[in-house]
């Protein structure tokens, strides 16, 4: 008999086997699953793992394409979801282990899906009530030691229980949500899948709502007028004090009293220092911002790679609200360690030559981890996206400790014909903790020119700028994980992936976060007719809910039975006008196809448009005037394709762009006879050479066939005359792909 610790992924179980172990941890499998066979003092334990979730929430009895839908329970991942297969031999290993165990530890992630993935492996696999619990925040030797030694003999039911209750509010939302607004589009005699959630409705109409404000913004005209001089042997550009004129009459009196003159006179200058405190340590959100502003990474890839570092025991648990560090993580001793690493040695001895250590906490707190920080390990990192997350992380945490920056502040008042122009410059003076977060500090030095009040100042040139106001921002990926925890919608750990699913469903496109006519058209039909689907004061009163269950004011019968009624009245109405709501969705999709799939005009009958379609053999371009015009091309099936908007300048044929993951996106045209599509030169004439059959060449990796020069929409290639049985390329270089390297 054994105790059994149950961990959520494979890395962390090893992780969890080593540190426990007294001696070296023995290695078995079953059925491809590992498992860990540890001593620790006089005990046997044996370390198990999950993939994450081992079930899923589905319906008890599928009754048919039925809404509201209430009656599900938890199932094998492996049986609710075709993508879960693979979980069933981690299921039937930790099913197999649990017979022989008389003592359970759950060692999952401590959050609410941590939690929910204990519980219910122990409830469901090991037919147990309850078990121990480990808490840690690193992978570390010394934090899983001490989490076991100081485990509760409970499970953390308040988190399970909020989780659980999040986990059937998402599910219940998001099913019947989807399955109203496909049976909506079924009921006008088409069918398109459509989907919709408790936080990705609202989380939608936050940006369409931007969108909305970017389109109905009329720019306000105004006047700024600048003054550039020299003083004191140094330029300066100063700015009339007024700022911004709104009336266009006002400004050129101005500028009639001041364009001709050559001279004026410094009235004032101010110096003013202060102290720019060193960041706060990482949570979630800020590392996620930081990482899209300094390397353009996604907040979803962001969290992806924090979570392997993590795993890998070089940080601390990312998913994390909290942006101070406490003492007990041991500033010394990490900093002691990162010290080992070459590229940050001479910071950690300027930091650990201080009298004391002490962050710069902020504001955010978490009750079950602390900022995200760097563990001391020294990484292995397989790729550059890790080491520059892995990097900012680091320099972040260094740049908690160091001195505040001391900056300057300079200010100059220029009388020109008594208007005053206003010249502004910051300097820095120490740079305190810039040094450490390099280079990821952006702030902007502006040196002006030393100066006395009644310095003459030679004008140079005085400008009147005629400019207009801006529409608001579009939301980037960043900016609008920002924006949801603001309002309380969603949680740290699922922000990033709720934006992702709007990409991928069609309703939001671009970097700067664009709402589709798809996404315009879906909101706007649901708050026309079933407004609380979109309400983000609905979902984040749930959201209120949840934090009470986790403070034990509420229990999950409660917050559930509350939100079943809610969904109730919600279906009862959208399907009195179900009709109606689906002829405004199916309007809405067949828009946005032809928007999204449009190349331009049909380059034989003139009078249709080439539009990208789907077949049962794959996708291809074909004119919209079929059968009259039979125009089509035949498009790879190896690469994602969308619509270039613009024509070859060789052949004028619309272009296209190839994406294929890890590689750089290709333009090329459908024209397969494009001249820019030839093999120029020497590899030119060796291709009409070996088309003509002057030359032989063998297939280097069969042996057997001919090299043989091949067409595809991409331009020429080699390829095997054997072709399906070896399968054998050879690129050419030809002037479209050249084009594209640029």
């Amino acid at each position: 008999m054994y105790e059994l610790i149950i961990c959520e992924k494979p890395n962390a179980a090893k992780k969890v086997a080593e540190a426990l172990a007294d001696g070296k941890p023995i290695k078995e499998n079953m059925n491809g699953v590992p498992y860990y066979l540890v001593t620790h003092g006089k005990k046997d334990i044996v370390v198990a793992c999950a993939v994450g979730h081992l079930y899923g929430l589905a319906e008890k009895e599928k009754k048919g394409w039925v809404f509201p839908v209430f009656d599900i329970e938890w199932k094998p991942s492996s049986e609710t979801n075709k993508k879960s297969g693979f979980s069933k031999k981690y299921l039937s290993t930790i099913r197999k282990l649990a017979k022989e165990a008389k003592e359970f530890t759950v060692a999952t992630d401590y959050d609410q899906e941590g939690s929910v993935i204990g519980k219910n492996i122990v409830v469901f696999a090991c037919k147990k009530k309850d078990a121990n619990r480990m808490k840690f925040s690193t992978l570390t030797k010394e934090d899983l030691i001490e989490a076991y030694e100081n485990k509760s003999k409970h499970l953390d039911w308040a988190q399970a229980e909020a989780g659980d209750a999040r986990h059937h509010l998402d599910w219940i939302n998001g099913i019947n949500y989807s399955r109203a607004l496909t049976s909506s589009i079924k009921a006008v005699g088409s069918f398109k899948l459509m989907s919709t959630g408790r936080v990705q409705g609202p989380a939608l109409k936050i940006v369409v709502d931007r969108e909305k404000e970017i389109k109905v913004f009329k720019p306000v005209p105004f006047w700024q007028i600048e003054l550039q001089g020299n003083v004191n042997k140094g330029d300066v550009i100063a700015w009339h004090q007024e700022d911004k004129f709104w009336d266009k009459n006002k400004a050129n009196e101005v500028m009639k009293k001041v364009k001709n003159e050559k001279k004026a006179t410094i009235d004032k200058a101010e110096k003013k220092q202060f102290q720019q405190q060193p960041p706060a340590p990482f949570d979630l959100t800020t590392l996620q911002m930081e990482s899209y502003k300094c390397h353009r990474i996604s907040p979803k890839e962001t969290l992806e790679i924090a979570q392997e570092l993590y795993t890998s025991g070089v940080i601390s648990y990312p998913r994390t609200s909290s942006q101070q560090l406490p003492d007990k993580i041991g500033y010394k001793k990490i900093l002691t360690q990162l010290g080992k690493q070459k590229e940050y040695s001479g910071l950690t001895k300027k930091l650990l030559a201080k009298k004391s250590l002490m962050p710069n906490n902020g504001k955010k707190t978490d009750p079950a981890h602390p900022a995200i920080y760097p563990t001391g390990n020294v990484p292995s990192l397989s790729n550059e996206r890790e080491r520059r997350i892995y990097d900012i992380i680091t320099k972040r945490f260094m740049a908690t400790f160091a001195e505040s920056a001391l900056r300057e502040t300079m200010t100059i008042d220029i009388n020109c014909k008594d208007e005053i122009f206003i010249a502004k410059g910051t300097r820095t003076i120490e740079k305190g903790w810039h040094v450490f977060y390099q280079p990821y500090v952006k702030i902007e030095e502006e040196e002006l020119p030393k100066v006395n009040k009644n310095d003459n100042v030679a004008v140079k040139k005085i400008q009147l700028h005629n400019k207009e106001t801006t529409p608001p921002k579009r939301y980037t990926p960043a900016s609008i994980i920002k924006e949801l925890e603001k309002k309380n919608l969603g949680t740290k750990a699922t922000r990033a992936s709720i934006v992702d699913t709007l990409f991928q469903r069609g309703y939001v496109d671009g970097k700067a976060i664009e709402a589709t006519n798809l996404g315009i058209k879906t909101i706007e039909t649901l708050e026309k007719h079933v407004p609380k689907i979109v309400d983000e004061e609905l979902t984040r009163h749930f959201e209120e809910e949840m934090e009470q269950i986790m403070e034990n004011k509420k229990t999950s019968e409660e917050v559930l039975g509350e939100a079943k009624k809610k969904i109730t009245e919600i279906m009862s109405d959208f399907k009195k006008q179900e009709k109606k709501i689906g002829k405004e969705l199916l309007s809405a999709n067949i828009e946005t196809r032809d928007e999204l799939s449009h190349l331009g005009k049909c380059i034989n009958c003139k009078k249709g448009n080439l539009h990208m379609r789907h077949g049962k053999f794959g996708s291809f371009v074909a004119c919209n005037q079929y059968p009259k015009c039979k125009t089509a091309f035949s498009l790879p099936h190896n690469a994602l394709i969308k619509p270039a908007k613009k024509i070859c300048e060789t052949c004028k044929y619309p272009m296209v762009i190839a994406i294929k993951r890890g590689k750089r996106p290709q333009d090329f045209c459908l024209n397969k006879q494009c001249p820019s599509k030839h093999v120029e030169g020497e590899a030119g004439k060796e291709a009409k050479a070996i088309a003509k059959g002057k030359i032989e060449k063998e297939c280097p990796e069969c042996k057997e066939g001919k090299i043989v020069l091949r067409g595809s929409i991409y331009g020429k290639f080699f390829g095997c005359n054997r072709f399906p049985k070896c399968k054998y390329t050879e690129k050419l270089e030809t002037q479209q792909a050249a084009n594209n390297k640029k």
